[in-house]
């Protein structure tokens, strides 16, 4: 471990975010530099437990105690060696993951605890200034060829390995550039698309290839993506959104959140000139308390919408943990995120009920109900509060509730791929579909997740490709990095 007693002798501490005011002006990342002496503190604070459960809390079982402990000692590539093993990405994750192994960070029990994804962010950045990521690409090649199908985190993240086991890997993407939800989700002040474009040269170099505006069922058929290819990875996602399914949900002004998102980026990207979807002036209704609501958030300030106002059915949670809600479970505590600082108000236990418009067919408010939580059965269901019906007025209204699996375009059934009867989730067994030929990995596989699930998802679902072309693996799983850490460190 670093300092014994670094997790007393030092507080907690993050970068600094730049003034609300000024950073709605733009679209840059939020934060300030952070130190490097700041950094060390906070390395310090790992415990080295006996138990590592911030290493059991992350998706893709990264070896944290033992890459805090190489940032402390300042050694770099020990740090990203370590970190690299299995994460593909750390400077996506270090930026974009909710960090669930900081929620299972032991010194969490009655501190704060360990700014780990902070740390993973540093490393990665530090390791790209001292040249310590490269481009390397596979000693030797296997003329096996694989395609990739969706060049999101997991798509991304299944042709990496698959070209390290020395398969000829082409990834195919329907839009104009790489990164999917990376890209086209995820807003600039959140990640800015160089980060992506940095680590897509390097995967070039290695031999991975992209082929952009490649739509499946529509430019290139399923049937000579399956002759071409020896296998195929599906990770395109889980794009069919929840609608809300109330009246008035057709009238204009009312949207998907992705479909503002995903335009917003490509206007910052270059793509078109400006987004159809503007808030500016306008009173917008944000739906959903996840982080895609968070977003339109951010963004709709970013336009200068006259305000916004976000609801949520489930009750405002409490500031701290309660008992029923203990370590290591995830917090089901108050999130104020970037965007919030930045100017919304938030309405807890409401229920959205119609959406009124004009003559002109434009959404003009929405009929909400406040409502009453109550356990009923054993399960806890919600009850309208009598007199509490109203309209709140908006002339924008964004549905961010989540989203039901893959978009339904016919690339399943083109593919020959069978769902899950009565969902649209498709069947798979250790990521192999009913077409033994195809893979299934990330949102499309498991349901609407978390960006580090997907980088995990993709992982292993290289290992099962290994495995059919191939007869055995030698890329990692997710079980042997923690055991295998001795190994990396030396390696």
């Amino acid at each position: 471990m670093g300092a014994k007693e670094g997790f007393i002798q030092f507080k907690r501490e993050t970068p600094v975010t730049r003034d609300p005011q000024e950073r709605i002006g733009d679209y840059k990342e939020i934060y300030e530099p952070f130190s490097g002496e700041k950094l060390n503190h906070q390395a310090a604070r790992c415990m080295d437990c006996g138990v590592p459960f911030c290493h059991h809390g992350c998706p893709l079982g990264n070896v944290i105690p033992e890459f805090n402990d190489a940032v402390y000692q300042q050694e770099w590539e020990q740090a990203i060696r370590i970190l690299k093993s299995t994460n593909n990405f750390p400077e996506f994750t270090g930026r974009i993951c909710p960090a669930p192994c900081e929620a299972s960070c032991v010194l969490g029990i009655n501190k704060d605890p360990v700014a780990i994804e902070l740390i993973e962010k540093n490393i990665a950045e530090k390791a790209y200034e001292l040249g310590l990521i490269q481009a390397n690409p596979p000693a030797a090649r296997t003329s096996k060829k694989v395609a990739v199908i969706g060049s999101g985190p997991a798509g991304l993240a299944a042709a990496d390995q698959l070209n390290q086991a020395g398969h000829e890997v082409t990834l195919f993407e329907k839009d104009a550039k790489v990164g999917g939800l990376l890209r086209y989700g995820i807003p600039d002040f959140k990640l800015e698309k160089w980060v992506i474009d940095r680590r897509i040269e390097i995967m070039e170099k290695e031999g991975v290839i992209f082929s952009t505006q490649t739509e499946i069922g529509f430019n290139v058929k399923a049937e000579n993506i399956l002759k071409n290819f020896d296998a195929v990875v599906l990770a395109t996602g889980a794009a069919q959104p929840r609608g809300l399914n109330i009246q008035g949900d057709h009238l204009k002004g009312v949207h998907f959140a992705m479909e503002f998102l995903g335009k917003q980026n490509q206007v910052i990207g270059g793509e078109i000139p400006e987004n159809p979807i503007q808030a500016k002036g306008k009173h917008v209704l944000v739906i959903g308390g996840g982080d895609t609501g968070s977003d339109c958030i951010g963004t709709s300030n970013r336009h200068g919408a006259a305000s916004v106002t976000q609801l949520e059915l489930l009750p405002k949670p409490p500031k701290e943990r309660t008992q029923v809600n203990p370590w290591p479970e995830w917090p089901m505590t108050l999130k104020t995120s970037s965007s919030h600082e930045e100017g919304a108000e938030r309405i807890f236990s409401v229920l959205t009920k119609e959406f009124i418009g004009n003559e002109k067919g434009e959404v003009t408010g929405l009929k909400v109900a406040d409502i009453e939580w109550i356990e009923k059965g054993g399960r806890m269901t919600f009850v309208e509060i009598q007199g509490s019906e109203r309209i709140i007025p908006c002339d924008l209204a964004f549905i961010a509730i989540g989203y039901l699996g893959p978009a339904q375009n016919g690339l399943l059934e083109a593919f020959g791929v069978e769902k899950i009867e009565n969902q649209t989730l498709p069947k798979s067994k250790n990521f192999q579909s009913t077409n033994s030929k195809v893979f299934l990995a990330g949102d499309m596989r498991r349901g609407q997740s978390l960006v580090v699930w997907a980088i995990s998802e993709g992982r292993e679902a290289a290992v099962k490709v290994d495995e059919f072309l191939m007869g055995s693996s030698s890329l990692p799983r997710k079980d042997e990095s923690y055991f295998r850490v001795d190994e990396h460190i030396a390696g």
